[in-house]
């Protein structure tokens, strides 16, 4: 699929205001320029980008729609705590977090933030690490192709259990442990259906209102 053709696709699957798409596209040509000297996305699926990565990072925004905050945990290559910045980029208050610890992709990151006005700001850390430079409530936290689900959920555990809502895109194959769900009883698991893949699901992970809680 042509490149012209792939972003139609994409803004046809989730539309976004004029403005965004030029932001959009912004960030998408820096990303064509950059990945040829930093390992950001694979020859083989950046002739699919906007479909592939920009759409599926796009349609997260949909199922926290009253979250400013976001936190973006091991953003890489932008998805998709860029895609969603830009997408509040004219939203007052709004503010993404990136954590990337690759120095180069923070840099990267850090141009397109610079040349879209996207309101992201880039941490070149590692997660484990990130809480104490991140200050303040965060509404939502997101990772995607970051870790499996047990994994992912330990790493995103300081932030849900502040009462963050958590936003998972995965992959159509899941083999979900139920060992996490268990030990993680005072959250509340779902799963919605991608509207860019069909056969892949979004997980939304939100933390009990407990006895005691205000």
């Amino acid at each position: 699929m042509k490149r012209d053709a792939d972003r139609d696709a994409a803004l046809a699957l989730y539309p976004v205001s004029r403005e965004t798409g030029e932001r959009l596209q912004i960030f998408v040509d820096l990303l064509d320029r950059w990945r040829r000297v930093v390992n950001l996305v694979s020859d083989s699926s950046f002739h699919r980008v906007w479909t592939r990565h920009v759409a599926d990072s796009a349609q997260l925004l949909r199922l926290a729609p009253e979250a400013r905050i976001w936190i973006d945990l091991g953003s890489g290559a932008g998805f998709p705590g860029m895609v969603i910045a830009i997408q509040l980029a004219d939203v007052k208050g709004a503010r993404v977090h990136l954590v990337e610890s690759d120095r180069r992709k923070s840099a990267f990151l850090r141009e397109v933030a610079r040349a879209t006005g996207a309101p992201a700001i880039v941490h070149n850390s590692r997660i484990e690490d990130a809480g104490a430079l991140i200050a303040g409530p965060v509404d939502a936290v997101t990772a995607r192709a970051l870790a499996p689900l047990p994994r992912l959920i330990a790493l995103a555990t300081l932030w849900l259990d502040r009462g963050t809502i958590g936003v998972f895109p995965l992959g159509s194959k899941i083999e979900l442990d139920f060992t996490v769900i268990q030990k993680l009883s005072d959250c509340a698991f779902s799963f919605t259906e991608s509207l860019v893949n069909r056969e892949s699901q979004i997980l939304i992970v939100r933390r009990k209102k407990l006895a005691g809680d205000r």
